[in-house]
């Protein structure tokens, strides 16, 4: 299994610009900002890539963590890591955790964490802010992540990956074991990239929002 580390320098967030949540202001030391990359065939079959910011704030940095798998034995192993990363977590003091259209991600996971018999409840222990469900909320109307990222001028340095183009790379990955070999380098930091990302664009957008969406 691929396991990264990477820690991005970010402004720190204004407090007259920080999305409210029920009238409030979340902390965002406290939130995890959460995505994954999944391979879904009538069921879910494996994440190919688990993908978590957290805000440091006395570094003004993120810190992201991402376990991407390599064969079909990971595919219980990325599991373990993520049950492991979430309770890390909370024992830490993490309350929040942010994504966009996050229902089908949890639905994947907590499919595959009965499946393997890990025990976890994210959604007992996080309060989840769903982006999507907040934009239509206060604007009356449904957007896609692209597009709300450009309300925000969010310029991307990776390339956007069609879900199915991912489902097909994950989909081989698991039927041979030494796909992962012959890929090339280039691609696998490409989906690690887009995959960073998007959880990076969750927390830049929960910084900006009342800049963006004043009702």
């Amino acid at each position: 299994m691929i396991e990264r580390h990477n820690s991005i320098c970010v402004s720190r967030p204004k407090f007259e610009e920080i999305l409210k949540v029920n009238g409030n202001i979340f902390d965002f030391k406290d939130a995890l900002f959460f995505d994954l990359e999944h391979y879904i065939y009538r069921k879910p079959i494996c994440i190919g890539v688990f993908g978590c910011c957290i805000y440091n704030c006395n570094k003004g940095e993120l810190e992201v963590t991402q376990y991407m798998i390599e064969n079909k034995d990971d595919s219980n192993l990325i599991l373990k890591f993520a049950e492991d990363y979430f309770i890390n977590m909370w024992n830490r003091g993490k309350r929040y955790i942010v994504t966009f259209s996050g229902n089908n991600d949890f639905t994947v996971i907590n499919y595959l964490f009965k499946k393997y018999d890990l025990k976890f409840d994210i959604l007992e222990h996080f309060f989840h802010i769903d982006l999507q469900k907040q934009y239509e909320k206060e604007n009356n109307t449904s957007i896609g992540l692209k597009n709300l990222e450009k309300e925000f001028d969010i310029i991307r340095e990776s390339e956007v990956i069609s879900g199915s183009n991912l489902a097909k790379t994950f989909s081989k990955i698991m039927k041979d074991s030494k796909y992962i070999n012959r890929m090339p380098k280039d691609k696998i930091k490409k989906i690690l990239l887009y995959n960073e990302q998007d959880v990076v664009s969750l927390f830049y957008m929960c910084a900006k929002w009342k800049s963006v969406f004043f009702n």
